[in-house]
């Protein structure tokens, strides 16, 4: 019982640090004039501090598309994808790693279903399942992160798929943002062909997906109720 209550103690604690350190940070005011003041122009130095406030407003919820735009603001657009996609990462690993340490038995009290729903899409192929999901314009990103950090998806393809999922939203915000030098009307018509492209991808993959699964059903109800002749 110590050691439970311990536990519920520390995750309390952390909530209320992670509370209190996006608000000290001024998380909700990441926006271009705070690019321009503490980021651009700034050479490694606003490099790190960008892939820092980027990664921890994304671990607590914040969308990673705003910082995908911003990237591209601030470094252009292949440097701003790069940062942007690294941020977006250690973000992810950050709330991943926060459920699968500190909230596991809260998260399976309150999200007992999603989780299984979760382990059973991720389970066998967790890498394709999870690209999947990242490539799907759906559901809520950091609630993805914590629902499989406490089912049993291993970490690695969870983390290889996310990375390889996020990348066409994070090419296409970062597109969008940057001042690549074409007119702003084809870069965004471009940045929307990608989008729908990235979204027919996840689609036709989770379609394969299901197909795969209803087959796999099929035979071993065959292989249950063989047919003699």
């Amino acid at each position: 019982m110590l050691r439970t209550f311990a536990k519920s103690a520390l995750l309390m604690a952390a909530l209320v640090l992670m509370g209190l350190v996006a608000r000290h940070l001024g998380l909700d005011s990441l926006n271009e004039q705070w690019i321009d003041r503490t980021v651009r122009g700034q050479g490694l130095r606003g490099e790190i501090i960008f892939i820092i406030m980027a990664a921890l407003a994304m671990a607590v919820g914040l969308p990673r598309q705003i910082f995908a735009f911003l990237s591209g603001y601030a470094f252009g657009f292949a440097s701003g994808t790069t940062l942007a996609l690294l941020a977006t990462l250690i973000g992810c690993m950050a709330s991943f790693y926060y459920a699968r340490g500190l909230a596991r038995d809260l998260m399976k009290r309150r999200f007992a279903r999603r989780i299984a729903q979760v382990d059973a899409f991720l389970g066998r192929r967790p890498f394709n399942m999870t690209l999947v999901i990242r490539l799907l314009p759906v559901g809520s990103n950091l609630l993805t992160n914590l629902v499989a950090g406490v089912s049993h998806t291993a970490a690695l393809p969870f983390f290889a798929g996310s990375t390889l999922g996020f990348l066409p939203q994070t090419l296409i915000f970062a597109l969008a943002g940057s001042g690549v030098n074409v007119d702003p009307n084809l870069r965004l018509s471009v940045a929307a062909v990608l989008f729908v492209i990235s979204a027919l991808l996840g689609a036709r993959l989770y379609r394969q997906h299901r197909q795969a699964a209803q087959f796999e059903r099929d035979l071993g109800q065959d292989d249950h109720n063989p047919t003699h002749v």
